[in-house]
């Protein structure tokens, strides 16, 4: 439905030489399904999402929305912004304060070219408010929203212009943490609902991971990794993806055996030898890093039976950190420290012995010296 092509957005800098704010950015979204930009301030995101929109004008490049260029520097085309029927809303929602929630919402219909019919209007509106579940504040004032409700207001206006493609940019930042939570799931649902296709910008991992079809994290204007939540989660296919995306553990390694025809390799680290998982194709003493989520390391007092393709460390607890519904324990093995996350139910004494069990395939593998 939307394919981006090598697009390429610049700026000019006060220093001459041009800031390159995304650098061959290329991704396909299928129609109906939420895709996510994500990375950290600066990466070049949002740089992107306005570039689809038409708020910026790429150097080069190319979008095209179901079969449609909307811009293309090889066939000199740009479609301005009002003309790509696309739905934008912005970290900061523009709710127009003197105006009700219906006269909000109507807004739009009522400034285009061919202004529908009143009737057809409120129709519109009616049913996107119904969408949103705002129908019964349509005559309230939108300055007596609270911040949930305008963050749907604001939906509410894209979505009745019926746009091609829906661009949200951190739409959900300016929510408290509670409210943040509870509108992932009204966005979900909202989306799955009406079957909308979804460009979503956020630097927020836990967002992004909880609504998107599939994410793209961005770094430094480029993307490095797409892929499911799932897959950018337990097989990142580079440091700064796993650091950024989670919490890890990382573990610098050489290659003891190259691969097996399971996938695996055994590395040597500062913890002893270890199996882990191997995606790319590595070689006899090739340096790499191990990443292991902290979920994935499971802790026992009594040293569990060892499994093939499981390993087992022993280490002493040198803190840990009570968290409600987990406790992270830091487990000191010589002058290293391994992050792991257990049930409350496990007690051990700071001081104490302990021991880790991780299997092969949650020990991931990842290019890169030491």
């Amino acid at each position: 439905m939307l394919n981006v092509t090598a697009l390429c957005t610049e700026y000019a800098s006060a220093g001459g030489q041009p800031v390159k704010a995304a650098q061959d950015v290329t991704f396909e979204v299928p129609a109906g399904k939420l895709f996510t930009l994500l990375g950290p301030s600066g990466c070049g995101k949002t740089t992107t999402l306005r570039s689809i929109a038409g708020l910026e004008r790429p150097k080069t490049g190319e979008v095209r929305v179901a079969e449609r260029v909307v811009f293309s520097s090889e066939q000199g085309i740009f479609v301005p912004p009002n003309q790509r029927n696309f739905g934008m809303v912005f970290q900061s929602y523009a709710i127009w304060p003197h105006m009700n929630v219906f006269q909000n919402v109507a807004f739009p219909l009522e400034v285009r070219k061919q202004r529908p019919s009143r009737k057809e209007i409120a129709d519109k509106v009616m049913r996107v408010l119904g969408a949103v579940q705002l129908e019964e504040l349509a005559e309230r004032d939108a300055t007596k929203l609270s911040g949930g409700q305008q963050q749907r207001l604001a939906l509410a206006r894209a979505l009745v212009m019926e746009p091609q493609l829906l661009l949200l940019d951190e739409p959900l930042s300016n929510l408290d943490a509670k409210l943040r939570h509870r509108m992932r799931f009204e966005l979900k649902r909202m989306q799955r609902d009406l079957n909308l296709t979804t460009i979503y910008v956020t630097h927020d991992q836990s967002e992004a991971l909880a609504l998107s079809h599939e994410i793209a994290v961005m770094n430094e204007g480029r993307i490095v990794q797409i892929g499911s939540p799932r897959d950018i989660y337990e097989r990142p296919r580079d440091r700064f993806v796993a650091d950024f995306v989670g919490t890890t553990n990382f573990l610098d390694a050489t290659v003891i055996s190259a691969n097996s025809g399971n996938g695996r390799c055994q590395v040597s680290t500062r913890f002893g030898a270890l199996d882990v998982q191997c995606d790319e194709p590595f070689r006899q003493n090739d340096t790499l890093v191990v990443s292991i989520r902290p979920e994935d390391i499971e802790l026992s007092e009594q040293r569990p039976d060892r499994i093939d393709g499981e390993n087992i460390v022993a280490g002493t607890v040198h803190a840990k950190a009570f968290l409600g519904e987990y406790l992270d324990f830091q487990v000191k093995v010589g002058e290293n420290i391994l992050l792991a996350r257990a049930h409350p139910s496990l007690r051990t004494p700071v001081g104490e012995p302990i021991h880790m069990r991780m299997k092969a395939e949650k020990c991931v593998a990842i290019p890169g010296a030491h």
